[in-house]
């Protein structure tokens, strides 16, 4: 009885089970507050802002391969949709031409024949109305907004301004894509295309300085 009335006047280690006190149980007695909930210990999370800015600020000039290929796919797009004016208005300018032709013989007199008459002449400006139009809708909306064309989503590319590395917005991609398109319906395109081959170090064409902009991979 002496024996059973000691271990009944002694303190339970661990509380209403008889074990030890749990490890928060421990912690919080370290603490001195034994009454609050315990908040598991979570690793440090990096800032999803923070993490976006450095890889933005890590692009690096896209390969010029990929490039190309990105632009092939813009171009055979536009080309496409250009097709659709270009082919009945060409058609309706051959005709017109042949009439033309068709009377000249018919007169019995030596005639020059134009090619580019006022027909002839708002045929190709309709045309030539839809590659600008289309481009703007094509090329430069979406390069303003998400930096990039179907063919650079398709190749991994983006285009990016040299300063703050975030698309351009619409007035470089207007800029960019008018100073892209003007010199190719003028045949002197290539030469701004091909500058990027020697330019150092953002591998800049023509239409990219002229926005201040560089095409990332």
């Amino acid at each position: 009885p002496g024996g059973l009335s000691a271990a009944a006047g002694m303190p339970m280690a661990g509380g209403a089970g008889g074990g030890q006190p749990s490890w928060a149980q421990q912690v919080h007695r370290l603490a001195g507050d034994e009454e609050g909930a315990v908040a598991p210990w979570k690793p440090p999370v990096e800032d999803v802002f923070q993490a976006a800015a450095r890889r933005q600020s890590a692009a690096r000039p896209a390969g010029l391969g990929k490039r190309l290929l990105a632009r092939l796919v813009d171009t055979v797009v536009l080309g496409a949709v250009t097709a659709v004016a270009a082919v009945p208005l060409g058609t309706k300018a051959v005709d017109h031409l042949d009439g033309k032709i068709d009377a000249a013989k018919l007169s019995g007199r030596t005639e020059t024949v134009w090619l580019l008459d006022g027909t002839t002449g708002a045929y190709l400006g309709i045309v030539l109305a839809v590659i600008l139009v289309f481009g703007v809708l094509y090329e430069a909306l979406p390069t303003a907004k998400w930096g990039r064309t179907l063919g650079k989503k398709l190749c991994g590319l983006e285009v990016r301004g040299i300063e703050s590395h975030e698309p351009p917005g619409f007035g470089g991609a207007l800029r960019r894509w008018l100073v892209y398109s003007v010199p190719g319906l003028l045949g002197i395109g290539i030469v701004g295309v091909a500058w990027c081959l020697f330019d150092r170090p953002w591998r800049q064409c023509w239409h990219d300085k002229a926005a201040h902009t560089f095409v990332a991979g």
